[in-house]
């Protein structure tokens, strides 16, 4: 089994990483999970959080706001609605995406409020982490 896997994170914006990764931790929609080389294939949503790359270049982080992961034996492919190196995201920078989750929260019932409530619930502990 090979050491590292390929790994990459675009955003409609921009590529912002394509190296290779001993592992990648990933906040999934249904929990975290860490991918590494020889991972069986799954593919699931993100949510809120901080993707986590560890490799032989080093440690990175990226704030990401939700998107989707491929992952397979070889590779981790990240999706990502929005995302940003830890190190240029502002708190402020999350204000927008808080106040749209709380008015899609306020509107929404049963199952979907829960859901609502859930990703309003991520966006402002990610907000925490950034300040």
């Amino acid at each position: 089994m090979a050491d590292t896997m390929q790994f990459d994170l675009v955003s409609p914006e921009r590529r912002l990483a394509s190296l290779q990764a001993a592992e990648v931790q990933i906040p999934g929609a249904d929990g975290d999970l860490v991918a590494m080389p020889g991972h069986m294939p799954v593919v699931t949503t993100l949510r809120p959080g901080v993707l986590k790359v560890a490799g032989p270049e080093g440690a990175q982080e990226y704030l990401v706001t939700g998107g989707f992961a491929e992952v397979n034996a070889e590779s981790t492919s990240i999706l990502a609605e929005k995302a940003t190196p830890m190190a240029e995201a502002k708190a402020d920078d999350l204000d927008p995406l808080i106040e749209a989750a709380q008015a899609t929260a306020s509107e929404a019932e049963g199952a979907a409020r829960d859901m609502a409530d859930k990703q309003l619930a991520d966006l402002q502990a990610l907000r925490e982490v950034v300040a």
